[in-house]
């Protein structure tokens, strides 16, 4: 059972996709699979199930495989982005362990149908699965080559009616360049879809940005380790950047 659950009527998000890189869980030098991290991006996504919030994920691949490595050694595109497919349902199945050994009923859902280790995506039954208060993990990407995890979650999010892509990053919101190399790169509060298109910022692939802005599915980019962040956007207050219409 939930913990607490806050009036819902508070909140402006009620039901969001949480979308996270896979060097979320990788270890100090952002590959592989490190549990402590799993466990302190589970106990953020706890925080927010625990406000009555419906949370759907989305995690990348990043810390297991690359595909633009396989690539350059003349690899196979396909065969690549497969092999990066597979590895998203390693990191779901992580994170949802991570998840269900602190109290928050999880499944994960493959679009490569794999029964042995999780559901096949299917929407209305992803749909159930958030009314009935569990996180669903979507992992294997759209479960075709050429797509990115990106492109999955802005996906995934406008079949669930989501009302927010949330794009988890380690850093507070999109800036015009990057704020780690420029002391004087400037934060944006709130970005067309179009501005983001065409500045070439990188908040999304441009991909997912476009099926967001068809679709008007509003992407807010924050930073998930500030441990007020994630809260604070749920309740409305100016966090990270907005991109919207």
């Amino acid at each position: 059972m939930r913990e607490k659950e806050w009036n819902m009527s508070e909140l402006k998000y009620k039901r969001i996709l949480l979308k996270l890189g896979g060097e979320s869980i990788g270890g100090p030098s952002g590959f592989g699979i490190d549990v402590n991290e799993a466990e302190s991006v589970a106990r953020r996504i706890k925080e927010v199930y625990d406000l009555g919030v419906e949370v759907a994920v989305v995690i990348g691949a990043g810390n297991l495989w690359r595909g633009k490595l396989g690539l350059e050694h003349g690899m196979d595109r396909s065969t690549a982005d497969y092999m990066g497919m597979l590895a998203t349902v390693m990191n779901s199945m992580v994170l949802m362990d991570a998840l269900e050994r602190i109290g928050v009923f999880t499944r994960v859902m493959s679009a490569i149908e794999m029964r042995a280790v999780a559901e096949p995506y299917i929407r209305r039954r992803a749909i159930r699965h958030l009314e009935k208060g569990r996180v669903v993990i979507f992992g294997a990407g759209t479960g075709n080559p050429f797509f990115s995890t990106d492109t999955a979650a802005a996906l995934r999010a406008s079949e669930i009616d989501a009302d927010v892509v949330i794009k988890a990053t380690k850093v507070d919101g999109v800036y015009d360049s990057d704020p780690k190399k420029n002391r004087d790169a400037r934060r944006f509060d709130a970005l067309s879809y179009i501005e983001v298109l065409n500045r070439r910022l990188e908040v999304m692939d441009s991909t997912a940005v476009t099926l967001c802005m068809e679709n008007n599915l509003p992407i807010l980019v924050l930073n998930l380790w500030d441990p007020q962040a994630l809260i604070a956007a749920l309740k409305g207050d100016k966090v990270g950047t907005l991109v919207s219409a």
